[in-house]
């Protein structure tokens, strides 16, 4: 179970994107942070949204392709779509345009190559 640290603030969104209708860009902003991170659920929905937003803002943006999925959906002509073929294709549409799609244990390596710089 995660849980925010004490005294953290907590966004509630209540559309697609983190960013609307929160006060999250402010946020980052006033409290010069750089790079976001995303995870979530689901990656064509709320994160592509998300990570699209987050890098236009320009946010430095890292998307963890292993603590994202996606739902399988069938297409206006009736084609089936795996939720691993939706997942992967969402994640391609963002990779090095919006973001830098990565897994947690290449997130973790990046972070402790950062700390020790």
């Amino acid at each position: 179970i995660a849980v925010p640290a004490e005294n953290k603030p907590i966004f509630k969104k209540k559309v697609n994107s983190a960013f609307i209708g929160t006060g999250l860009e402010k946020h980052l902003k006033e409290n010069q942070i750089e790079k976001v991170v995303i995870v979530g659920l689901t990656t064509p929905h709320c994160v592509s949204t998300t990570t699209r937003m987050s890098g236009n803002l320009g946010f430095e943006t890292y998307l963890v392709s292993d603590a994202t999925a996606a739902f399988a959906i069938k297409g206006a002509d009736n084609t089936y779509y795996s939720a691993e073929q939706i997942h992967n294709v969402s994640l391609a549409t963002l990779d090095n345009e919006f973001a830098t799609v990565l897994t947690t244990k290449e997130l973790i390596q990046n972070l402790g190559e950062e700390i020790k710089a």
